[in-house]
């Protein structure tokens, strides 16, 4: 990175501001080359940061919508914690062997992301909370708590936009960055910093795994990310929201003409790198898969390997270890399966301790095989039969489905499926996120409720019973 330092220091931002801890962890590219030096914090700096944003005072909603539109600003355009825009981008590309054009997408959708926070987190608020037709009384939309505890993942840049939507509503945040890719947290709290937010609203706590469950413990509520242990973990929990595997899917039905889709098929898998959770995973197809599993890697074939910086990359890198290692697990998984692309070897070498991870496709002989639901960190698909007789059972358990039918019936029972967080119907990559609509459910369902305020100026009127009274009345 022309410019910048030869090791970036990833400082803690704490409540008393940047905080060089003794504990640090080197953060590596991916040829094993130091790029930053992570500060790791104890659990009683966790502690003393959570009871810090517990005693502050939320910014008033004005103060906050700019202050977040600042910050998008200064995120996409400003040098922040040394690293310029660039600098920063290369770095990202570097560490997490993402393609650089993808994280120079990533800015741009922070940016805006974070200008229009308070908008998106407002989709959620109910309707009834939006009426004041009943003058007696008022249903007012608040927040659960005060404080969030975030811990993030590092499979792609742009998974902070989400958690920005409680800066926006009114919460204070605990940031817990991925120690694998902790630059955007880093770039995106010192903006925040900057734009206005205390460092006692908001705050960046790189910690061990056995701290991180102090911080989570000791918010009042938790967004957490990971894998299906995270899952189980907090499944029954009313005050910790677990993301998991994406596991989006695509189903093909007999009435679909392929050749017609498969730009739609193929830019689901393979956009984003295939990192990201809304890329496809598994294709179900009713009829012969064969044809479709062919045609996938026919066109996933002709992707290029090239290094991460490279403007014209559209494959993940890893070091040539982890690629190597990642490569048995893939194996492991696919057998019994048929290969169509990636059978002989997934590891595409770049000469300096990296490799690219290039493309997998395979066919599987039934729609229930537990294969469907393995997500790999690159472009990795399994094409399954699928019948009528079959159903919706191997469908369920996915962030977003694509669905090429002409079925409204079929359709129907999609829609009604609870565990389909997301539906696509037609043409609409898996990877399409519209703005103002639930990616997996709004967050603003997890952090706000509404509660009835009637005001002393109210104008008396009868009261309904609890069983007889109307929903919907206020703001």
């Amino acid at each position: 990175m022309p410019g910048s330092p030869a090791v970036v220091h990833l400082d803690a931002l704490g409540p008393g501001g940047p905080y060089r801890a003794q504990a640090r962890e080197v953060v590596t590219d991916v040829t094993g080359r130091p790029v930053a030096e992570l500060s790791m914090v104890p659990r009683l700096y966790v502690r003393r940061g959570l009871t810090a944003l517990k005693r502050a005072r939320t910014l008033p909603t004005d103060e906050r919508t700019a202050a977040l539109a600042e910050a998008g600003r200064l995120f996409a355009t400003a040098t922040l914690g040394g690293l310029s825009v660039d600098e920063y981008e290369h770095a990202v590309a570097r560490v997490s062997g993402l393609p650089v054009a993808l994280v120079r997408e990533a800015t741009g959708n922070t940016a805006a992301g974070l200008a229009g926070a308070y908008g998106s987190a407002g989709q959620a608020r109910p309707r009834g909370s939006r009426d004041t037709s009943n003058g007696a009384g008022t249903a007012v939309w608040i927040r659960r708590a005060d404080v969030l505890a975030v811990v993030t993942a590092g499979n792609h840049p742009g998974i902070h936009v989400q958690w920005v939507e409680a800066l926006a509503l009114g919460y204070r945040v605990a940031v817990r960055p991925s120690r694998r890719e902790p630059l955007t947290a880093h770039r995106l709290v010192t903006a925040l910093h900057a734009a206005g937010f205390g460092t006692d609203h908001v705050v960046m706590l790189p910690t061990d795994h056995g701290v991180a469950d102090d911080l989570v413990d000791g918010a009042d509520l938790a967004m957490v990310y990971g894998g299906d242990d995270v899952i189980a973990k907090y499944r029954g929990s009313t005050s910790v929201l677990p993301h998991g595997p994406g596991r989006a899917k695509i189903l093909l039905t007999a009435d679909t003409d392929v050749t017609r889709h498969l730009d739609t098929i193929v830019d689901s898998i393979s956009r984003q790198a295939g990192a990201a959770c809304v890329n496809a995973t598994a294709v179900f197809v009713e009829g012969d898969p064969a044809p479709v599993a062919r045609a996938i890697a026919e066109r996933l074939a002709a992707l290029p390997s090239l290094p991460p910086e490279d403007d014209r990359a559209v494959l993940p890198v890893r070091r040539l270890d982890a690629a190597r290692t990642l490569e048995k697990y893939v194996r492991s998984e696919a057998a019994g399966a048929r290969a169509w692309l990636g059978g002989d070897t997934i590891v595409d070498e770049l000469g300096d301790g990296s490799a690219v991870l290039r493309p997998a496709v395979f066919q599987l002989d039934r729609a229930d095989a537990p294969q469907t639901r393995a997500e790999m960190p690159f472009p990795c698909v399994w094409v399954a039969p699928w019948t009528r007789a079959d159903g919706v059972a191997p469908l369920r358990d996915t962030v977003v489905l694509t669905a090429l039918t002409s079925d409204p019936e079929l359709v129907g029972e999609l829609l009604d499926e609870p565990t389909i967080r997301s539906l696509h119907v037609g043409d609409h990559p898996t990877h399409v996120l519209v703005p103002g609509l639930p990616h997996d459910g709004y967050l603003g369902e997890f952090l706000m409720r509404c509660k009835t305020f009637t005001p002393a100026s109210a104008s008396t009127a009868p009261v309904a019973s609890a069983s007889s009274a109307t929903p919907g009345a206020g703001r």
